[in-house]
């Protein structure tokens, strides 16, 4: 029976050309009928590979490989997510916190896909609802964050926020951002939001430059609904979900965020735990800046 497999990656760096030119390569040695995105067919250069376009493009594929950094990740997560396929993070970048494995274990992490030595983790994500008066209704998703930014750098944003059908405060900020545990390291912890360990079923939310008295960072249950309203007045908003999808909000507009109706399938190679990964994505000083007494 062939197996399949999904190539994504940024094909504006040489380097993560040519390393997916060599994944790609020992797929097809392998057995795999390898699919590229379309439009990075013509960089790859490669015989024997698949171009497809289209949100269908991981269908029916075994494995989606996301080489790059975390914006790689996101954007092959757009493929994998409806079709359900396990998502495998080369890190190619900088961080990569997305990522399960680095361009040295590249060699390894092929071998381990073709032995199917590997673990796959659902991970939450956040369905968003978007209406207002004289325009058509928004439907977007997201694996990191969703967040209503003001859209003019001079004005504050004026955002009355719900949870759960129930008033929680109006804020004067920049923003709000609304986010899961696997994007509690992203945009919401550059807000100043907790780092959430992605085995953790929970939603947060951030306010941004609040000011406004109360303006803590939430973590509510999974089953929790957000609904954030723009003023009537205010200026006009933007909604951002992943950085990727922006889309323009009106006063008055009112934006619905939820538990996704589906995961992301995150693989595993090997079992980690998320502390080691936050040390090392992070350089965190384990022994403190005074160092070790022991």
């Amino acid at each position: 029976m062939s197996r399949t497999a999904l190539l994504v990656t940024h094909t504006g760096r040489r380097r993560s050309t040519e390393h997916a030119r060599a994944v790609a390569a020992d797929l097809i040695a392998a057995g795999f009928e390898v699919r590229v995105v379309a439009e990075e067919a013509e960089d790859l250069d490669l015989p024997g590979v698949v171009p497809v376009a289209g949100p269908e493009a991981a269908e029916g594929a075994e494995i989606v490989f996301a080489l790059g950094g975390d914006g790689t990740f996101l954007r092959a997560a757009e493929l994998a997510r409806p079709a359900k396929a396990p998502l495998l993070g080369i890190n190619l970048g900088k961080v990569g916190f997305l990522a399960e494995a680095e361009i040295d274990d590249l060699d390894t992490a092929v071998r381990d896909v073709v032995g199917r030595n590997y673990t796959v983790d659902e991970r939450l994500t956040l369905d968003v609802t978007a209406e207002f008066d004289g325009g058509p209704t928004i439907e977007s998703w997201a694996l990191n964050e969703i967040s209503v930014e003001k859209g003019e750098r001079a004005q504050m944003l004026e955002l009355l926020v719900d949870v759960d059908g129930r008033p929680l405060s109006r804020y004067g900020c920049d923003g709000v951002v609304c986010a899961t545990p696997t994007g509690s390291t992203a945009y919401a912890f550059s807000g100043g939001g907790p780092v959430v360990w992605p085995e953790v079923e929970a939603l947060l939310l951030v306010p941004i430059s609040a000011h406004a008295l109360f303006s803590r960072p939430l973590v509510t249950a999974p089953t929790s609904t957000f609904v954030i309203t723009v003023d009537p007045f205010t200026t006009l908003a933007v909604l951002c979900c992943d950085g990727r999808r922006v889309y323009d909000l009106p006063p008055g507009a009112r934006v619905t965020v939820r538990r996704g109706a589906l995961p992301v399938r995150i693989v595993r190679l090997r079992a980690r735990p998320f502390t080691d990964r936050l040390v090392a994505k992070f350089g965190l000083p384990v022994h403190g800046w005074r160092g070790s007494r022991r």
